[in-house]
C-alpha cells in the first residue's frame, strides 16, 4: 500500500509506560509517564493483569495520567468478552492482540465493547504494515500498536526498518487512529524512533532495574525518559 502524504503531529511523541501494580502505576505517573499501561511482564509480551488488579490503579490514578490495560491474546471466541470486562474497569484504552487473519466481524464485535477505546497490538514478527490500518479505522478501534511478540533479545529496530515504521505511523495519522511503537526499547532509541512520529512510545524494560522486564520499574529511568522527549524539537507540521 502507498500511503498518500500526511503532516506529522506537530507535537514529540508521548511516554507509554507497562507497569504491573499500583504502586508502579503511582511510580510512573510520579515520574511524568503520559500513559500508563497495566500489564503483567511475567507472562509474555500482552500479559493481562486481573481485572481487580486495573480497577485499583485506574481508581488510584483519578486521572493524574492517561491509562490503558492489556485485555492479552484471547482466542477468537473469548475476545469481545475479554475486551468488555477489562473495559469496565474504567481504563482509558483497552490493548488486545491482532493475529493475522483476523474476521473483520469479530474485530467489529471487539471494538463495540469498549467504544472508541481498543487499540489493537500487533506484532513486529508477523511484519504488519500500513495495509493493515484501513481495516482497523473500519472496525472503529481507536489505535494501532506495533509491539515485539518474543522478549528474547531482539527489538523492534531489528525487525522492521525506518520506512517501515514511518509508513504504519501515517497511515495511522490518515486515518485517524493512535499510534504507538513499542518493543523492548532503550532511552537511547528515542530520538531516532521520533523521526517516525508515532503518538506514543512504549517502555517497560527499558525503564526497569538492570533493563529487566521483570524487575521493579525505575523511576528515575522514567524520568530520563520524560526528560529526552521533552527536549525533542516540535515536527515541522505542513
Amino acid at each position: 500500500m502507498t500511503v498518500p502524504p500526511f503532516p506529522p503531529d506537530p507535537a514529540p511523541p508521548r511516554l507509554l509506560v507497562s507497569v504491573r501494580d499500583v504502586a508502579e502505576a503511582e511510580r510512573a505517573c510520579a515520574a511524568g509517564a503520559d500513559l500508563v499501561d497495566a500489564k503483567d511482564p511475567e507472562r509474555g509480551a500482552l500479559g493481562a493483569l486481573p481485572v481487580a488488579t486495573v480497577r485499583a490503579l485506574v481508581e488510584r490514578l483519578a486521572g493524574r495520567a492517561v491509562t490503558s490495560a492489556v485485555a492479552g491474546e484471547p482466542a477468537a471466541a473469548q475476545m469481545e468478552a475479554t475486551v468488555r470486562a477489562m473495559a469496565a474497569t474504567g481504563v482509558d484504552y483497552v490493548k488486545v492482540a491482532l493475529l493475522p487473519g483476523c474476521p473483520p466481524a469479530l474485530l467489529a464485535a471487539a471494538a463495540a465493547a469498549a467504544p472508541g477505546r481498543l487499540i489493537a497490538v500487533l506484532f513486529a514478527e508477523d511484519a504488519p504494515d500500513a495495509g493493515h490500518v484501513p481495516a482497523l479505522a473500519a472496525a472503529g478501534l481507536a489505535g494501532a500498536m506495533i509491539d515485539t511478540a518474543g522478549k528474547d533479545g531482539r527489538r523492534l529496530t531489528d525487525l522492521l526498518d525506518g520506512p517501515h515504521l514511518s509508513a504504519f505511523t501515517a497511515a495511522c495519522r490518515v486515518h485517524g487512529l493512535l499510534s504507538g511503537l513499542a518493543g523492548s526499547l532503550r532511552v537511547s532509541d528515542i530520538a531516532g524512533l521520533a523521526r517516525h512520529a508515532p503518538g506514543y512510545l512504549g517502555f517497560r524494560g527499558g525503564l526497569c532495574r538492570d533493563g529487566d522486564r521483570r524487575r521493579a520499574l525505575d523511576g528515575r529511568a522514567v524520568a530520563e525518559a520524560v526528560r529526552t522527549l521533552r527536549a525533542l524539537p516540535a515536527r515541522e507540521a505542513a
